[in-house]
């Protein structure tokens, strides 16, 4: 089995410093969705882990998550993809969880939900949080130029052999070239 764990914001969508709170506010960044179907066709699965400190912080209910979410897996299905699953952190940095990203509970649930060690796993991000939990588990973390991601490159510390992408277009062409 093919997997591949995507972040949500600054990696498929469009990021924002004051959360993305509503369907309206969540818009795909140009070539996201063909991306991801083009992953679909390919056979992999594709999945996303995102924390979202919005619903703590009480910026938005858990329908407007869902609705959020629907309006996604709706885009990525005209596209001709799809997303199995998301996965997603509610709490705050300051509840101290085991799920928010850089810990690995998401990676975790991920791994058990489909029985498998995600070592090797491919894992995009645009923050060095992503990519920190990614390499935790051994998956193998890409990064970003979209979101945070320059941002992140210019803090620096990437772990070791990460190999990094104007978007996720880009990286999934790697990908599928790299795999074939």
């Amino acid at each position: 089995m093919k997997l591949i764990i995507l972040d949500r914001d600054g990696v498929i969508n469009i990021g924002s410093d004051q959360f993305i709170k509503s369907p309206e506010e969540w818009k795909p960044i140009p070539g996201s969705l063909e991306a991801i179907a083009r992953l679909t066709r390919e056979g992999w699965r594709v999945v996303v882990a995102t924390n979202q400190s919005g619903l703590a912080r009480g910026l938005f209910e858990m329908a407007t998550l869902n609705a959020i979410h629907a309006k996604m897996h709706k885009a990525v299905a005209q596209a001709g993809g799809r997303i199995e699953a998301v996965f997603y952190c509610p709490h705050s940095a300051e509840m101290d969880c085991d799920c928010r990203k850089p810990r690995t509970g998401l990676f975790n649930e991920i791994a058990a939900r489909y029985g498998r060690d995600l070592i090797g796993v491919p894992s995009i991000g645009d923050s060095l949080r992503d990519l920190q939990a990614a390499a935790s588990v051994g998956a193998r973390p890409f990064l970003v130029r979209t979101g945070k991601g320059e941002k992140t490159l210019l803090v620096g510390g990437l772990p070791e052999n990460t190999p990094v992408f104007i978007n996720l277009s880009e990286a999934v062409e790697y990908l599928l070239v790299a795999v074939a």
